[in-house]
């Protein structure tokens, strides 16, 4: 496809643009996830999404990540279900979605006459929000205005060498095209901290960079875990900073235009790293229960769709946004071929050149982006973590581009 021809995309009512048109149905705590999962069984519609939080005391994250997601470009509305005695504030999240135009209804279980009226009530407004959200009108979208995001898991010894390079060789194509671009996984970038600062395009930003990287590093000694799994030695990788470098060329060699957390959207085109260690005293856990975890945060800044690298293979996807994996090691991929989209490992063979794979990665994103189901989709993945974290905003020094305008 030519990068430069604008593509359909559903115009929503704040000024986003969306590449899918997804119903979200969204539990305010996990009391209500069984109702609203069977309103989603019952929809069997492969557009009505599961969403949601289980804690019943959500924090000021865990808030902003809902309205974040339930407004995100993909959504085209959403189903509100809660039990009814929980703390989240159903009635400002329902403010917020109905202030960005997208059409939501709530449910009180507590109120509606328990599971089963409330799953048929649920059902319908399905049917009603959805006929509202097939009226988005579509219109053109240009690459300028896709946010991507990247992320690595179940990486072995072939991930730094074909899949995340090659990654890293879309980035720079998308970038140049006016994409924005979002790598993460701090806590993997450790000893990547001094070149990746090189790379900033304010010395502050750089300055910021390198605190990142090391706030994730005493967060995961404070913690007693690292990102260095049980899984990465077995697949080859033999040190921190082997898969830190890994990792890190998923980045590309673009300048950094600035760092955001989760519920940040880029506020321009250009390369972002996302910061997901958590801000402050170390609670809550370990900072990164898992990749979708991160996909979710990814989302949350507004990622239209995801990269997911993976050397021992991983088969998920994700709820609101298409994710398309790429598979480093070819022997996985010869194994799990009916779940990888793209095969990096042709380069371990010589059968193809990281310029290539690149090419074939860009060329996918933007299949994807004009409709085409990514095998995760066509399969029905729709994995959806949210959690407890916190953070403080991000200063001025992180987002130059935003602070000059």
């Amino acid at each position: 496809m030519d990068i430069n021809t604008p593509f359909q995309a559903w115009l929503r009512p704040d000024g986003r643009k969306g590449i899918r048109n997804v119903i979200c149905v969204v539990y305010l705590v996990e009391c209500a996830h069984h109702v609203a999962r069977q309103i989603v069984n019952k929809c069997d519609d492969s557009e009505v999404h599961l969403i949601g939080f289980p804690g019943c005391y959500p924090n000021d994250y865990a808030y902003k990540m809902m309205e974040a997601l339930c407004t995100h470009p993909n959504v085209g509305g959403a189903v509100l279900v809660s039990l009814g005695c929980e703390s989240f504030n159903r009635e400002a999240l329902k403010r917020h979605i109905e202030a960005s135009g997208r059409p939501v209804e709530t449910y009180v279980i507590q109120n509606e006459g328990g599971t089963l009226e409330t799953i048929r009530k649920g059902v319908e407004a399905v049917r009603r929000i959805q006929a509202i959200a097939k009226q988005t009108p579509r219109g053109d979208m240009n690459v300028s205005e896709l946010i991507v995001g990247t992320i690595c898991g179940g990486s072995d010894g072939t991930s730094g060498i074909t899949a995340n390079p090659a990654v890293g060789r879309a980035f720079d194509t998308l970038g140049a095209a006016g994409a924005a671009c979002i790598f993460e996984e701090t806590g993997e970038l450790v000893g990547c901290e001094k070149i990746m600062a090189s790379r900033a395009i304010t010395p502050e930003l750089g300055a910021e960079l390198e605190a990142s990287v090391l706030k994730a590093e005493k967060y995961y000694t404070i913690m007693g875990f690292g990102s260095f799994a049980p899984g990465n030695a077995e697949g080859g990788l033999t040190t921190q900073e082997e898969k830190s470098m890994g990792a890190y060329s998923k980045s590309g060699s673009a300048p950094i235009c600035g760092i955001i957390k989760p519920g940040d959207v880029p506020p321009s085109g250009g390369l972002y790293l996302l910061d997901v260690v958590p801000d402050g005293e170390p609670r809550f856990g370990f900072p990164n229960i898992s990749d979708n975890a991160e996909i979710v945060e990814m989302i949350a800044c507004g990622a239209h769709l995801t990269l997911f690298t993976t050397g021992r293979g991983s088969v998920v996807g994700s709820a609101i946004s298409p994710v398309i994996k790429v598979c480093a090691n070819p022997e996985t991929y010869r194994k799990l071929s009916g779940d990888m989209d793209i095969d990096a490992g042709r380069i371990m063979e010589g059968r193809a050149t990281l310029d290539e794979v690149g090419a074939e990665i860009t060329d996918r994103v933007l299949r994807v982006a004009v409709g085409e189901p990514s095998l995760s989709e066509q399969m029905g993945h729709q994995e959806f973590i949210l959690t407890y974290k916190a953070f403080d905003p991000v200063g001025p020094a992180c987002l130059p581009l935003r602070t000059a305008r």
